[in-house]
């Protein structure tokens, strides 16, 4: 997608998978929302987790945009993030994994 970035369509989409991660998808959406330039939109695939992570996480952060499936595996799930995805720019992160703060920013310049 070329050209001039259109009204309201996100310049980074961060799609991030997990499967019974909780703890360590708090810690990777914390290093989401903590970057210098944070992604426009912020979308998390949960592979069909066991252990309540969509109900406890998703009040922490409302703005999270949640997809739930069956547990296919993580290809799958980032297959399904970025076929959700708006952004011209896909960024994934995995459950078990954080970003620097200047991550986006160095990236996107």
């Amino acid at each position: 997608m070329d050209g001039p970035t259109r009204p309201g369509i996100p310049i980074v989409s961060a799609v991030l998978t997990t499967y019974n991660r909780k703890e360590l998808l708090r810690r990777a959406l914390f290093s989401v929302y903590r970057q210098s330039k944070v992604p426009e939109e912020v979308i998390v695939v949960d592979d069909g987790s066991k252990d309540g992570t969509h109900d406890e996480l998703s009040l922490d952060y409302p703005q999270v945009k949640w997809i739930n499936q069956n547990n296919m595996g993580v290809s799958a799930a980032r297959n399904a993030g970025i076929r959700n995805a708006r952004g011209k720019w896909i960024a994934l992160l995995d459950s078990d994994d954080e970003w620097l703060p200047d991550k986006i920013s160095a990236q996107h310049e």
